[in-house]
């Protein structure tokens, strides 16, 4: 009868030995994939006007209608910048946001003028787009994070 107490007592040893070996494997493979799957990038909006024409026109004559910018669900809006170039400045936004927005409109005054939007990530250009003519043009880009 001793014999059998302790064959029982080796299953039971055995079998909680198998249990712990399996729950440490299963911990130890999920810490591995708790890598971040986002990353931080520095990003920069650009909005260029070339006036075309043989004359320039003379600061500070207001081209530009408004520039949108949206990162996620941040809007912002800027209304009337003066100047031939308008750009964000550099700043970081993390991939988790998904999607970048940005958009300008302006007054073209010669055929040839051309409105140009871009959006730079890491340094590169992400999207870029450029309307041509004359009169009120937009221009607008978006730039997604999520690979499809």
């Amino acid at each position: 009868m001793k014999k059998f107490y302790n064959a029982k007592n080796l299953f039971k040893l055995s079998f909680l030995a198998v249990l712990l070996l399996s729950l440490a494997t299963v911990f130890n493979s999920c810490k591995d994939d708790k890598e971040d799957e986002y990353q931080d990038h520095l990003v920069q909006f650009e909005a260029k006007i070339v006036p075309g024409g043989t004359t320039a026109p003379t600061p500070p004559i207001m081209l530009f209608k408004s520039v949108v910018t949206q990162v996620g669900t941040k809007q912002e809006t800027i209304f009337d910048p003066i100047g031939l170039t308008w750009t964000s400045g550099d700043f970081f936004v993390n991939s988790s946001q998904s999607q970048l927005n940005f958009s300008a409109n302006a007054t073209l005054l010669h055929p040839d003028a051309s409105l140009t939007v871009i959006i730079y990530v890491d340094g590169e250009v992400a999207k870029k787009v450029t309307v041509t003519g004359t009169g009120e043009k937009s221009a607008s880009v978006a730039h997604s994070f999520l690979e499809l």
